[in-house]
């Protein structure tokens, strides 16, 4: 039976890959799509999320807005990476696919209710405001959810929006402390995992040969956030961040890393949104997280071209 997931997301080129990769698998079954305000505004994700879908001629998947501004602080957005739309690099029509009139946190907690406990994961790879949102508003759904699989913090490999700080933390540190501290088994795709995961120009060429309309999507995103990239870090490729959450789902092999105790910084003034993960154990506090740090970047890429291919 299919693995059922929410996936919530601000796309961004990377969310839209893990999109892709999520609606190619018939191991997960999609019940929604949440959008959250993160790497631009939510009018901006919300329609990505619908584009993408719909790119995916899965107009079967219903996509939701959510939350368009962090618990308590202001929107901080990426368009310095991801461009003005979140998704510059190729040109999509605009959705025939609707956008649902509910809102994401209800929607999230509706279906948390209506499944059967222990059944649903939830995929967040953007800030985490919906999560915690729908958390804090409906405390009955917290058990229900079978375990979350987020892309988020760092430990080796620090911030890459403040020195100390990871961008989908730090948008909304609150609520990833809400959602650290209630108790679901999380597995945590950290920067140290996705800096393993860098795009090469022979992949990204491969993905630009496939006869369908997927494959060139993606390499003209990777085209476009690649620049950024190797600006900042002096690398070849890009890192390939939110996938790493779907490619966990599917092929958990490909991944490695241990139980550990994370907890978000709200205060530090140099560290607001840090993820103190005791990799090492010294704290002594009872580990909350499976916290990744490597990946078989070669696996991961061959997962990635082999499901989308298999999508229009």
């Amino acid at each position: 039976m299919a693995q059922k997931i929410i996936i919530d997301t601000d796309p961004g080129q990377d969310d839209a890959v893990a999109i892709l990769l999520a609606l190619a698998s018939p191991e997960l079954q999609v019940l929604g799509v949440t959008a959250v305000a993160g790497n631009v505004p939510l009018s901006l994700t919300a329609l990505n999320a619908r584009k993408v879908v719909e790119l995916a001629g899965r107009a079967d998947v219903p996509v939701f807005a959510g939350c368009d501004a962090p618990m308590v602080r202001l929107l901080v957005t990426a368009e310095h990476v991801h461009g003005k739309t979140g998704l510059d690099g190729i040109d999509l029509p605009e959705p025939a696919l609707p956008l649902q009139d509910r809102h994401a946190v209800d929607f999230i907690i509706d279906t948390l209710r209506r499944e059967p406990a222990g059944t649903v994961t939830l995929v967040p790879i953007g800030p985490l405001t919906n999560i915690a949102t729908a958390f804090q508003r409906a405390p009955d759904v917290v058990a229900r959810v079978q375990r979350i699989v987020l892309m988020g913090g760092a430990y080796f490999e620090v911030g890459n929006i403040t020195p100390a700080a990871e961008f989908n933390i730090y948008v909304d540190p609150e609520a990833a402390a809400i959602v650290f501290g209630a108790g679901v088994p999380l597995v945590v795709m950290p920067l140290d995992v996705t800096h393993a995961a860098l795009t090469s120009r022979p992949w990204v060429e491969g993905m630009r040969a496939l006869p369908n309309r997927c494959g060139p999507a993606v390499a003209g995103w990777t085209d476009f956030f690649e620049r950024y990239d190797r600006e900042k870090y002096g690398s070849e490729g890009a890192p390939l961040h939110d996938p790493c959450t779907i490619a966990w789902l599917l092929r958990p092999d490909l991944f490695s890393g241990r139980e550990i105790n994370v907890e978000i910084e709200t205060q530090g003034e140099f560290t607001l949104g840090m993820t103190v993960a005791d990799w090492w154990r010294v704290s002594g506090r009872a580990p909350n997280a499976l916290f990744m740090r490597d990946v078989d970047a070669a696996g991961f890429f061959d997962l990635l071209r082999d499901r989308i291919a298999r999508l229009p």
